[in-house]
């Protein structure tokens, strides 16, 4: 970025701190705050604030490229060192960032469509198996690739990173064990020899993962019944140990009548030897379940990003503030808002005002409704795009 470029930013972003205000959190005396400035310099951090002008007044005069505050309270929020600070408690945050999933489109509206769906299961855990109430959970666009969740309900601020670090064990699924879920029992009566055995999974709307298991099972059967019988056998088929007349069994039992209320009520028990051909196909169709957005510890997978998760003394981007590598509002939602909020509109807070900027390499994006496929050299474009691809890297103000 050059000067000429870098001055312009900072103009921009001084006028919307002039005309704008933080979504200050609570107990923001007791916080630490940290800047990013456009000049590159590193993070200035170890700050404080008794009040949200004397914040406002820093940034107005610092104009800082990006803004975060701790997710923990302290005795000492300005304290050079961890240690002196004095640690009181810490909110319950969860980072969901596209940028790390694997395989994740190139594409950056498919991108945040993407993580806004792992946003969305996320707070269906919250809400539906932990139990917090929307009250205590604040959902906020990071201004770049995805979502923050902030959970300030009293019982999760003591709480330390071991058992942070299990909720989101918890959320993605890690360690479930499908035998537990799907399991063989004895058969009632008299009728039944005592080695005689019928296939039970939870049943619709099981608590907890229970009823997400029962979920995935319906969302594969669907899936499979859609398909003609030649498409839907040479899927089946492709699974270890399945082979084309195995699958052509299991899917003819599975086009049977009253079939999806049986597997409704949790009976998988459709023909004789179909256990093991469920957990198979079940292994492989599983995972969506739990959320998979994010930075995980263990490399193999794609999560909710753990170390934030368990980072007990992180800082986080400050809603309402903007995003000094797009030019985007930190954008405070709620659990109802989120559904219709579009980032590509609705965070940009720059107009249509024409700007000169020199695009310095190619590139594709979509802001503001409109599709722009770039190439190297002189272009006007509207500001808020401008901004954008000004922040992105990718083009440089004339």
């Amino acid at each position: 970025m050059n000067t000429l470029t870098r001055e312009f930013l900072k103009s921009r972003f001084l006028e919307y701190y002039r005309k704008s205000s933080l979504d200050l959190p609570p107990g923001l005396e007791a916080r630490e705050w940290g800047f990013l400035l456009f000049d590159g310099a590193g993070m200035r951090r170890h700050k404080s604030y008794l009040s949200g002008g004397e914040i406002m007044d820093y940034l107005r005069s610092m104009v800082p490229a990006h803004v975060y505050h701790s997710v923990a309270y302290y005795d000492r929020p300005d304290a050079p060192t961890m240690k002196e600070k004095g640690w009181r408690g810490a909110d319950l945050i969860f980072d969901l960032d596209a940028d790390h999933l694997k395989k994740a489109p190139k594409s950056y509206r498919k991108m945040l469509d993407l993580v806004k769906l792992e946003t969305q299961k996320l707070l269906s855990f919250l809400l539906e198996d932990f139990g917090f109430s929307e009250k205590d959970v604040s959902v906020v666009f990071s201004g770049g690739r995805g979502y923050h969740i902030h959970i300030r309900d009293k019982r999760v601020l003591a709480m330390g990173s071991d058992e942070r670090r299990e909720i989101v064990d918890y959320l993605t699924g890690r360690g479930i064990d499908l035998e537990s879920f799907i399991r063989e029992i004895p058969v009632d009566g008299d009728c039944g020899s005592e080695s005689a055995k019928k296939l039970r999974a939870p049943a619709q709307g099981s608590p907890g993962w229970g009823g997400r298991v029962n979920r995935s099972i319906v969302s594969f059967v669907e899936r499979i019944r859609s398909m003609e019988e030649a498409e839907a056998i040479k899927v089946l088929s492709k699974s270890k140990g399945i082979g084309a007349k195995k699958a052509a069994v299991f899917y003819k039992s599975l086009s049977g009548e009253g079939v999806m209320d049986k597997i409704r009520a949790g009976n998988l028990d459709l023909f004789k030897g179909s256990t093991d051909i469920w957990k198979r196909l079940l292994a492989e169709d599983f995972d969506g379940e739990g959320v998979r957005v994010g930075i995980s510890l263990d490399e193999e997978r794609g999560e909710t990003d753990e170390p934030v998760t368990a980072d007990i003394r992180r800082l986080i981007r400050c809603p309402g503030s903007l995003h000094g590598g797009s030019g985007f509002r930190v954008t405070p939602l709620t659990v109802t808002t989120l559904e219709d909020f579009d980032p590509l509109n609705d965070a940009v807070v720059f107009g249509e005002e024409p700007v000169s900027i020199r695009v310095t390499r190619p590139f594709k994006t979509e802001v503001l409704g409109e599709r722009y496929n770039l190439s190297e050299g002189p272009l006007k474009i509207p500001m808020g795009v401008a901004i954008f691809l000004m922040a992105r890297g990718v083009a440089e103000f004339r």
